[in-house]
């Protein structure tokens, strides 16, 4: 069985005068939530194998605050989690889906239409958190019957959909 986490990046501020939107920092706000999502994710015992994540600094950020509170695995850092979409994101967790779980930090609407995507069953209060949309610090879990080499759209179930403030 895989499982494939997939956390939406935490709250950044907006680029201030001659800063590139790829190097926005989180707030402060973004900084406790992905602490926050972290210690989520160790009290449920969700401990990826590999963590994909975008360079851009806000997921980079996320990164070290969910680090901080959980295992995240071997991380590995892929610009392409900046630019690709939802279809681009499924074909890094191919090529990189040896693991038996990955948690993948990036950016919407890649994570949202990614997770929809996927998730073709799932538990019925997840399915509802996620179509009300995939706010900041969202982490959606899904489970596929085999490897994630072989996720596919409609092939996985959602287990869970957190986020700092929702219940």
């Amino acid at each position: 069985m895989g499982r494939l986490f997939l956390l939406r990046h935490a709250k950044a501020g907006w680029a201030l005068p001659g800063v590139r939107d790829f190097d926005r920092p989180l707030e402060a706000s973004g900084r406790i939530d992905a602490e926050a999502i972290g210690a989520e994710m160790r009290s449920r015992g969700y401990v990826p194998d590999l963590t994909l994540c975008s360079n851009a600094l806000r997921a980079r950020e996320t990164l070290e605050g969910v680090a901080g509170q959980a295992d995240t695995g071997r991380v590995v850092f892929c610009d392409k989690l900046y630019s690709e979409d939802a279809a681009g994101y499924l074909a890094l967790i191919h090529e990189n889906a040896d693991s038996g779980s990955v948690l993948v930090i990036g950016h919407n609407p890649m994570m949202e239409d990614l997770a929809a995507a996927v998730s073709g069953d799932g538990d019925p209060a997840a399915r509802t958190k996620l179509d009300a949309g995939f706010p900041t610090s969202g982490l959606a879990v899904i489970a596929f019957p085999g490897s994630l080499r072989k996720a596919a759209p409609g092939g996985g179930f959602l287990e869970a959909f957190l986020a700092p403030g929702l219940h």
